[in-house]
């Protein structure tokens, strides 16, 4: 029989004035509900029959649907679906690709028959027919069952069918819970949802379920979109690792729809170990994206990242997550969603964004910023990525510019990021220095007088009132260090609360490095006496040129909106070499946390 492309269906149904008149169809199209289901030439009637056999097999037992709801008699399927026998682990893929694949690899027809094979391929596309035909016509009846009570009403609405409409038998599209847990998930049918290990939610729009998957357990990949990483429920030793892949690929059945060229990480709780001064001895890396995102650990709830990956419908990519545990012995959790995101979505972030934020106004945080009492480091070390904003519409206009204010705190320090220091400091570091080597070079002048007091029988009072003059310089420059020290904490700490701007500036007549490690870079950010400044660090937000303890706000009118964060890999001091400034230790920084604003 020769194959037929339809590239419409129209199906009318006319009632006459008589009870007992039938319906009037038209030959075209009886024709083509006829040889809809008869698209094997003499040639390949066999191999083809071998196709169908295996596709229908994979959608009545997958999907939950028969893929011929008219005409369940025609072909019923006796063996069982191949490779289906493990519940979902994220690897599930597309039998109908498949299927096909080895079909044509076999096949004896031309290359004009082999197209016209994929368009046969197409009378999946037929979702209009099929939609109205699930679950309300003949699919949810056993073929065995001779009882249809809506058998023939699927014949007798009239329906047109476009062939350049979305396939009904794609599905997988995102969908919320409702609250209060509010999890995304994928609407699906829901034998689809069981045969993943999902968990049925809340309903979709035709029949499908809102399925929430999630994971508990270190090893094995995921492929479906919106699932959660939760950490195993038993406890996490020391020295252990726990890794996840994120597998894209448009092959399998659940990523056939659209290419992915994105997946987006939504910590909703991650909690592991502090830094040590700023290193992490528990890390969580990401591996075989395109995007270098840096490692984090400590406090990161709500914390997101985006990652660049090639697009699935050109190459596979495994995506590694991988946590490595140190010795510290703390309670260790974490619950990542894992978003796939759609190669040409209008949500996607720009590229070399590692955070994207898609609101007029919101809080954007360093890893690890927490608003509590800092007693150690917990800005970490080795971070260098961008954050990038959306241009949102303010009173029907496309922002003009955006705005940074420090996050009002509780316990916390709202902007930390490297310790500055003044001239006054650097001048009380080398008073101290010197009361130092003074009471020293003291202390050694009175042991030296006690010696030789001992030593002489008998002794003289000239060694006596060595003795007695020792002592006293000793006490001297005691109190000489004392004050030395008390005016470098002062000092200090003054400095330490001012503002950084700039690469260097001089201190005690010494070019001193001040936003060149560690920092965040607003291009354009002016105050509102239009002092403007891109590189900022210290203890203030402030693009005063001379250091200043008051935080401002901030704006810029550069677009597109973006900030880039940078540490170096140590909070100690850099020692002065060739073409290296030198800088003071850092003291319990703690990163940033800023309120943004379009305007």
């Amino acid at each position: 029989m020769p194959k037929v492309q339809h590239p419409a269906l129209c199906v009318e149904y006319k009632r006459q004035g008589n009870p007992d008149s039938r319906s009037v169809v038209t030959a075209t199209t009886i024709g083509l509900l006829m040889l809809k289901f008869s698209w094997a030439d003499n040639n390949g009637e066999e191999e083809r029959l071998v196709f169908r056999r295996h596709s229908e097999y994979y959608f009545v037992n997958v999907f939950g649907f028969k893929p011929y709801p008219w005409s369940v008699m025609y072909f019923q399927p006796k063996d069982s679906v191949l490779d289906h026998a493990t519940q979902y682990e994220g690897r599930t893929l597309n039998r109908q690709q498949s299927t096909l694949n080895n079909a044509e690899s076999t096949s004896k027809t031309n290359a004009a028959d082999e197209e016209n094979e994929s368009l046969s391929e197409g009378r999946f596309s037929l979702g209009g027919l099929g939609t109205f035909n699930t679950g309300i016509f003949n699919n949810r009846f056993s073929p065995v069952n001779a009882w249809r009570p809506f058998g023939g009403l699927a014949n007798r609405i009239s329906i047109s069918y476009n062939p350049n409409m979305e396939n009904s038998f794609e599905t997988f599209d995102s969908c919320t819970s409702p609250s209060p847990s509010g999890d995304a998930g994928i609407c699906v049918p829901r034998s689809v949802c069981s045969f993943f290990g999902g968990r049925p939610s809340s309903s979709c729009p035709l029949g499908k379920i809102c399925c929430i998957n999630t994971i508990n357990k270190c090893g094995g990949s995921v492929t479906l979109n919106n699932t959660y990483w939760h950490s195993p429920t038993t406890p996490i030793s020391a020295y252990s690792t726990c890794a996840l892949t994120v597998r894209t690929d448009s092959k399998l059945a659940e990523q056939m729809k659209k290419p992915i060229c994105q997946i987006r990480l939504d910590f909703v709780s991650f909690t592991t170990a502090q830094p040590t001064a700023g290193t992490c001895t528990d890390t969580f890396q990401v591996g075989g994206a395109s995007t270098v995102a840096p490692t984090i650990c400590g406090d990161n709830t709500r914390q997101h990242m985006y990652l660049d990956i090639p697009s699935s419908a050109l190459t596979p990519s495994n995506v590694q997550l991988m946590f490595s545990f140190g010795a510290a012995t703390v309670t260790r959790s974490w619950n990542i969603k894992i978003a796939m995101l759609p190669c040409g979505a209008s949500y996607l972030a720009p590229v070399d964004c590692l955070q994207y934020f898609t609101a007029a106004t919101g809080r954007v945080k360093s890893f690890n910023w927490q608003d509590v009492a800092v007693t150690a480091t917990r800005q970490l070390n080795n971070q260098h990525y961008n954050i990038c904003f959306r241009t949102e519409l303010v009173s029907l206009q496309r922002a003009a510019q955006m705005c940074f204010s420090v996050c009002s705190v509780s316990n916390g320090d709202a902007f930390s990021i490297t310790t500055p220091t003044s001239t006054a400091a650097a001048l009380a570091a080398i008073a101290v220095t010197t009361a130092t080597t003074n009471l020293a070079a003291a202390q050694a002048h009175l042991a030296a007088s006690q010696a030789a007091l001992l030593a002489t029988i008998p002794t003289t009072a000239a060694l006596y009132q060595a003795v007695i003059d020792a002592n006293n310089a000793v006490r001297n420059d005691q109190a000489v260090l004392a004050a030395a020290q008390t005016t470098f904490a002062t000092a200090t700490a003054a400095a330490a609360s001012h503002s950084g701007v700039g690469i260097s500036a001089p201190v005690n007549g010494v070019n001193m490095a001040t936003c060149l490690y560690d920092f965040l870079v607003i291009a354009g950010a002016r105050d509102a006496a239009n002092v403007e400044a891109d590189r900022f660090c210290g203890n203030a937000l402030n693009p005063a040129t001379n250091p200043v303890s008051t935080n401002v706000q901030v704006c810029t009118a550069i677009k597109p909106f973006k900030m880039s964060y940078r540490t170096d890999g140590t909070e100690g001091a850099v020692v002065a070499e060739t073409n290296i400034l030198p800088a003071p230790g850092d003291t319990d920084n703690a990163g940033f946390c800023l309120d943004y604003q379009e305007k």
